[in-house]
């Protein structure tokens, strides 16, 4: 989402002005919607939400609390306007402790959307009627209360040095417990760790309560006062899934020739785990760990350098500029994962015998696993050791982000990864001394004893953390930025977030240590990557929106694409993908108000893939993918709809959120609900229907795991009130008039009809893990002449009224509109045109009188960066 207005959006330099004091907020004038007596919470003095509210909690309105604040005037003026409508709750205990647990009171037959942290990184939605339904470690709970046509938002917050989340209680109570993450910070009493909020829209409900929290905690900006990275409209590739740890010179252009060949070139690349400086305890110091290629076995592993491994220093000037890398085999990655997961594969059996049988002497696995790893070696010893010759050109990442721009003259963003720590398990000590780092155990918070198991949990668990300390934050940072940027890097996609809060013992807790390590994050993010360029990914704790995103602007809103499942349940191929959609939705609605969601990449030849392609046509944000090599590899039919020949895309003006009537639905193992996300383009809007049946989270087992009973087709409906138009944050104030009709286009048929606000509804079925896209225009009347007019843009892409520019009536007979991309035209006219023009050129087109459809081809421009202005005269 685009800041709401320009002129408010702040600078990208951070800002050291001293923040605006205010006292109390002026008494407003409505009296505050909640009400806290005899042991219960009311909204608007009728209906109970919280019952059995016990003695020791604290309701405090919001206008009762002095605000030090630097929002801008326009967002303190919003959430002052709405003061009466929140207020905060508070709880005291007889001792402090580092860890408290209090009853906020209890709710039943009240159905409830909730998002929980089900890892320690990750997050999704959960439903239900209780507050026993809950589950551990949930980020916030919203409440229908349709007697007063009204929701409820309870947000556990962040207070002093103490984070909150909610967990389920016996007989229907909500837990608040609170923690510290240090045994040394304790305290007994809160007055505002949790706060409760009441709206009549569940979309204003977040975004007056996170306004109301950005002003009250002023630890945190919102979205539309930051400016988005550079990425956000492009399409990219992303080297995890493709390589793995085996990431290289030779992959990353290979890779990036390949979709050059196939007619879109990458705007952006992310290069992903493996291309850092790393090593293990005990290994000599300066040299690089090799032949790692799985994720997981790097999981133990610490930073030792700045700089870029072997394989990328090796890398020689002006190599691939000559050779264009075509000595490079494009299958080979893919075969040296393959065998390392045939050796991975026979370690595990072998250690399941161990543990099952007690069994060690196991020669035929022994023999397995040694043939394997040789094999494996043999791979990589065959590797050339350098690529090219030494020339005045220079070497290493520096002359291959060079060569890479010079080769491909589209290619505008190289990102890197790296963890938040560094590496994995962070830095080496003996190596980078000046940053004062030591190896702290990791501590995993008790609230996550009931998430799901985690490899690099278990890793990180094994290792401890290599923790910089946090005087040296800044430092640590901007020695990595800096080195980066000098070498032609120009972002950073930053994983791991949550690993500072099972370190903190040492530090302050958990929130100060996090307020100390964000600081030094957000100063060297605008130093060196313009402010904006870094993804925040493995992020998905309150911790991190309400301390890390004074500047960061985007980040993840799903688990990892997963391609299988990695439990080896053949049918998470497919139920996987549907559990991705889902993660990404709902999790949108909380974490849009602070970033900008980035629903992960995915791989165009996966069986799915069309199935992810329509989400991220209508995300809002950027499009990439994690092909694998080789031409094979990639769906460039597929890749067309969601992409331009330069390498970007169609984006909405908005970011994807569940339509209303999925909000306290459970479309993943309910057998009967459809998921639909709307958002809105510059000259309509878009509603995307997914059948995500067939997999969920199991609270007995504490996994996601599929759900074969549920794995079938699903009917629904598709209506013009599902978006919800006055969330667009753009709309255009056209200058025709408004019909109130709407054109719609369905995507899987082609088919368009119209419908207004009095129509029935579409009736809808989607067989599994299937989904349709369905377009809305409204219906443009042209003066005098009477002619009804609306465009679709170009059909041939998945968000096709996306490609509409732009749209002018100019003259009672005629309208202009500039389309984007090259394909197939269409729009709605009632009468037939007497000319159309393309470019100033007289076009040849087909109007069908029967259903009003034009339509006709559109070439790129490549002149104009891909615009054509199309005008029609009647």
């Amino acid at each position: 989402m685009a800041p709401l207005n320009e002129s408010l959006a702040t600078t990208i330099d951070v800002i050291e002005t001293k923040p605006l004091v205010l006292p109390k907020l002026k008494p407003a004038l409505q009296e505050n919607c909640f009400n806290l007596s005899e042991g219960i919470l009311r909204a608007k003095h009728s209906s109970p939400i919280l019952f059995d509210v016990p003695q020791n909690l604290t309701f405090t309105p919001f206008a009762s609390h002095s605000i030090s604040t630097d929002a801008p005037l326009p967002t303190l003026l919003r959430v002052q306007a709405n003061a009466h409508k929140g207020g905060f709750l508070g709880f005291t205990k007889d001792s402090p402790s580092d860890l408290l647990t209090n009853s906020l009171g209890r709710f039943e037959d009240r159905e409830f959307l909730s998002v929980f942290r089900f890892k320690m990184w990750w997050s999704t939605a959960w439903v239900g009627k209780s507050g026993s339904d809950l589950q551990a470690e949930t980020q916030w709970v919203m409440l229908k209360v349709p007697e007063i046509n009204s929701y409820v938002a309870i947000i556990p917050i962040i207070e002093g040095s103490f984070r909150a989340a909610l967990n389920p209680g016996e007989n229907g109570n909500v837990l608040i417990s609170v923690e510290s993450g240090s045994t040394q910070v304790k305290e007994s009493s809160f007055n505002a760790i949790a706060y409760v909020h009441i709206c009549d829209s569940p979309y204003d409900l977040m975004r007056e309560a996170f306004s109301a929290l950005r002003v009250h905690m002023n630890t945190f900006k919102l979205l539309e006062e930051k400016k988005l990275p550079t990425i956000v409209d492009k399409f990219g590739w992303c080297t995890w899934d493709a390589c793995y740890l085996t990431v290289d010179p030779a992959t990353i252009w290979t890779g990036v020739k390949e979709f050059e060949d196939g007619g879109v070139c990458p705007k952006f690349v992310i290069i992903d785990d493996g291309w850092q400086s790393i090593s293990f305890d005990g290994d000599e110091p300066g040299k690089d760990a090799e032949n790692l290629v799985l994720g997981g076995e790097q999981m133990t592993a610490r930073l030792h350098s700045f700089k870029e491994c072997k394989k990328f220093r090796n890398y020689k000037g002006g190599s691939f500029l000559a050779s264009d890398a075509s000595h490079f085999d494009p299958h080979k990655p893919k075969m040296i994962i393959y065998k390392a997961t045939e050796r991975i594969q026979a370690i595990i059996e072998k250690q399941k015998l161990i543990r099952e049988f007690g069994e060690h002497d196991l020669p035929e696995l022994d023999e397995k696993i040694k043939k394997f790893s040789e094999e494996l070696n043999a791979m990589f010893d065959g590797e050339q050791e350098s690529f090219g010759s030494e020339d005045v050109s220079g070497s290493g990442m520096k002359a291959f982000t060079r060569d890479l721009r010079t080769r491909f003259k589209n290619l505008d963003g190289i990102f890197v990864w790296h963890a938040l720590c560094g590496a994995w398990n962070g830095v080496r000590p003996e190596t980078l001394t000046h940053l004062e780092s030591k190896v702290v155990p990791f501590d995993i918070s008790p609230g996550l004893d009931a998430s799901m198991t985690d490899l690099a949990v278990d890793r990180i668990v094994e290792a401890g953390i290599g923790l910089v300390h946090p005087s040296k934050a800044h430092e640590f940072y901007d020695s990595m930025h800096s080195y980066l940027a000098s070498v032609g890097v120009t972002g950073a996609k930053i994983d791991v977030f949550q690993t500072l809060e099972s370190v903190a013992e040492e530090h302050g807790g958990r929130v100060e240590l996090a307020k100390t390590y964000y600081d030094g994050l957000t100063k060297s993010m605008v130093k060196n990557f313009n402010g904006t360029e870094i993804i925040a990914s493995m992020q998905q704790c309150n911790e991190f929106f309400f301390l890390a995103t004074k500047q960061i602007s985007i980040g993840r809103v799903g688990d990892d694409f997963w391609w299988q499942d990695p439990h080896g349940d053949p049918q998470g191929v497919y139920w996987l993908q549907g559990l991705h959609m889902i993660h990404c939705s709902y999790n949108s609605l909380w974490m849009g108000q602070m970033i900008q969601p980035d629903w992960d990449m995915f791989q165009s030849d996966h069986v799915c893939a069309e199935f992810h392609a329509a989400s991220r046509a209508i995300c809002g944000g950027p499009v990439y993918l994690s092909d694998h090599l080789g031409q094979a590899s990639h769906n460039f039919e597929l890749i067309k709809k969601l992409a331009y020949f330069d390498g970007t895309v169609p984006r909405c003006i908005h970011y994807a959120l569940p339509t209303r009537d999925s909000l306290f639905k459970n479309p993943l193992f309910d057998k009967e609900s459809i998921l639909k996300i709307f958002n809105f383009n510059k000259f309509g809007g878009v509603i995307g229907a997914f059948n995500c049946q067939g997999a969920g989270w199991s609270p007995k087992e504490h996994r996601f795991r599929g759900y074969k009973e549920c794995y079938m087709s699903v009917s629904g409906t598709i209506h013009v009130s599902d978006i919800e138009w006055d969330q667009n944050p753009e709309a255009v104030a056209s200058q025709v008039i408004y019909t109130g009709d709407y054109l719609v286009y369905k995507n899987q048929s082609e088919e368009i009809l119209f419908m207004n606000f009095k129509s029935d509804p579409m009736e809808i079925t989607l067989e599994p893990s299937s989904f349709d896209l369905f377009s809305f225009v409204p219906v443009t009347e042209l003066g005098s002449s009477g002619v009804r007019f609306a465009p679709l843009g170009l059909i041939n892409m998945f968000n096709c009224v996306g490609t509409v520019q732009e749209m002018e009536v100019t003259g009672d007979n005629s309208i202009m509109v500039e389309v984007k991309g090259e394909g197939s035209f269409m729009a709605y006219s009632s009468s037939a045109p007497e000319m159309c023009y393309v470019g100033g050129k007289e076009a040849e087109f087909k109007w069908e009188e029967k259903i009003g459809k034009v339509s006709f081809y559109v070439p790129w421009v490549e002149e104009s960066g891909g615009i054509s202005r199309l005008s029609f005269t009647f």
